[in-house]
């Protein structure tokens, strides 16, 4: 093992993590039932842990290709690794803007409380270049600043959840002598013992018979810190249904006298969960808190430097967002339906009743689009202006679409990896998936248009695989800044034609550029034109590039949709 905790520790870690939550998370939705009985906590953890993930394989990725010096007397080329700095703040980012469900909020805040305890370190490297971690008494110390700083997230904790088991990791990783590893089994054998404890503190899990999902995932989790660390694969934790209240043994420790009861039964409580990003200085968060606090319970409010992460369960959502727009600037607002959600979880989030035979599961950004797919029999994943969908969100709605057989386009041939890895997660529950490589929303559509349920499984996905591969597509962009590309120099303001995925057409208008990608385009044939206008697209500019096609071009048929993806003005497809 290492002589300190380094940055390919936390690498490891991370991966580690999402290993150990995804083998547990079904179990850890299935006992969620504080502080809402919505099924989602193990999904939410695992959310969150992917988005903090990704994020330190990006920091990895930008050392691994970032250039060297040109030569003696130049700047040294970057390390071959990140700092652990680098990677610990990367990952707490991570967790903050991905931070998914009041567990997942609150393991963003244990991360991010970690890292306020490395952030002083600066930049520790040894003679070769190679960062030097950071020993026993680093680790104790960033355990202790993670139960604190969860714990002053919460506007009103409760005794018997994660913040008990995270302040019992820190108290027993501080009385653990020795080294790193040391300490870090002790806080993983701590949190183990708490959370075999929490049916006794907290009534709602007691009288359930079972351990708070959220400490469960958080054992998960501080045993994969322990095993990327020692390479030894910890103890199993306690099963979450460990604790069985029967006959005389049904109140442990007089639970019903000195457990809180505020654990709402179903239907009861707060119908909405919401959850913002916000940019806000730290002066408005005072008066945010207090008014969401008014507003609802199972407030946590995590971050800092000006970025947070707000979540808070609410009857009045309005009121919920415009206490974010009086504070700064809330963006990535996510809004959850409590008895829609706990009406779909059945077995691991599978809606009640019998499978469908088959379903399509489609990936896509903008409302337009969404709609369209929709109407077209699919279960739609919506992707957010200027984030990319987790492999999670991905499989979570492969098992929404509770189908014996799907097929998953992802629409976007970055995806194909995320869509990969969600298609083997529904694999593991059993669910036949086959992963068409739509590298557009055009290419998706021309799937669908030919999808039939009642043909043979393998039959279906041929014909929606080779439609989608007999569609060639485009996109119009608009240059933010000047740049080199395939086609030339470009400059901002610049119309650009992608041809599928390459810079083709540098042009001056929507229309011209339109008009010269598709000439070219149906150079080579074509039968059916389809258009897909984005959010920003001028109101003319269909019928123009229609008039264009029908000039130009004869026998072509044109089909215009409004799509409202809101990065790209224009989609074109030829089939």
């Amino acid at each position: 093992m290492p002589p300190s905790l380094d940055a390919s520790v936390v690498r490891a870690w991370c991966r580690l993590s999402l290993q150990a939550l995804g083998r547990a998370r079904e179990e850890i939705d299935a006992i969620n039932v504080y502080p809402v009985a919505d099924g989602d906590t193990g999904t939410n953890l695992f959310l969150t842990v992917e988005s903090a993930a990704q994020a330190v394989e990006a920091v990895f990725g930008g050392h691994e290709t970032s250039p060297a010096g040109p030569g003696a007397g130049a700047v040294p080329p970057p390390a071959p690794r990140p700092t652990l700095c680098e990677a610990f703040h990367a990952m707490s980012h991570g967790a903050l803007i991905g931070a998914r469900g009041n567990s997942g909020t609150i393991l963003a805040q244990l991360l991010r409380g970690m890292n306020a305890a490395l952030a002083d370190r600066g930049d520790a490297r040894d003679d070769t270049g190679i960062d030097t971690g950071i020993g026993a008494d680093e680790v104790r110390r960033a355990l202790r600043m993670a139960a604190e700083s969860a714990y002053g997230a919460v506007a009103r904790p409760v005794e018997g959840t994660m913040l008990t088991v995270a302040t019992a990791a820190a108290d027993a990783a501080g009385a653990a002598p020795g080294g790193v590893d040391a300490v870090l089994r002790a806080a993983h054998d701590g949190a183990r013992a708490a959370l075999a404890a929490t049916p006794g503190q907290l009534g709602v899990l007691g009288r359930a018979g079972v351990v708070d999902a959220g400490g469960l995932g958080l054992v998960a989790v501080l045993g994969a810190l322990a095993e990327a660390f020692t390479g030894d694969a910890p103890a199993e934790p306690p099963s979450g249904t460990a604790f069985r209240p029967t006959g005389d043994t049904a109140d442990p420790a007089g639970a019903a006298d000195v457990c809180p009861d505020d654990a709402p039964a179903a239907g009861d409580g707060p119908a909405f969960e919401v959850i913002y990003l916000l940019e806000a200085d730290d002066g408005a968060l005072p008066r945010l808190r207090t008014r969401l606090d008014r507003l609802g319970d199972s407030l946590v409010v995590v971050g800092g430097d000006g970025l947070w992460n707000v979540h808070v369960h609410v009857d009045d959502v309005g009121a919920a967002v415009e206490a974010g727009i009086e504070a700064g600037r809330p963006y990535r607002i996510r809004v959850t339906h409590f008895e829609d959600q706990a009406r779909q979880h059945v077995n691991g989030g599978m809606p009640r009743g019998e499978r469908a035979r088959r379903a399509v599961v489609a990936v896509v950004r903008g409302d337009g689009l969404a709609e369209l797919c929709a109407s077209a029999g699919a279960t739609v994943v919506a992707v957010r202006p200027g984030e990319q969908p987790a492999s999670g969100e991905i499989a979570a709605a492969i098992r929404r679409a509770h189908a014996r057989e799907v097929v998953l386009l992802p629409n976007d041939r970055e995806l194909r990896d995320v869509a990969g890895a969600a298609a083997e997660q529904a694999r593991t529950d059993g669910v036949r998936v086959a992963l068409i490589p739509t590298r557009s929303a055009v290419q998706g559509l021309a799937a669908l248009a030919v999808h039939e349920p009642a043909r043979r499984f393998d039959e279906d996905v041929v014909a929606m695989t080779s439609a989608a591969g007999a569609t060639r597509y485009a996109e119009l962009a608009v240059a933010e800044h000047r740049s080199w590309t395939m086609a030339g120099i470009c400059q901002a303001g610049d119309v650009l034609g992608l041809i599928d995925g390459d810079v083709a057409v540098i042009g001056g208008t929507l229309v011209q550029t339109a008009a010269v990608v598709l000439d070219r385009m149906l150079a080579a044939g074509g039968e059916l034109v389809t258009l897909v206008l984005g959010a920003g697209a001028p109101p003319d500019l269909a019928d123009r590039i229609q008039a264009h096609v029908r000039d130009a071009h004869l026998a072509v048929d044109t089909v215009v949709y409004e799509g409202g993806q809101p990065s790209c003005p224009l989609l074109i497809g030829v089939e």
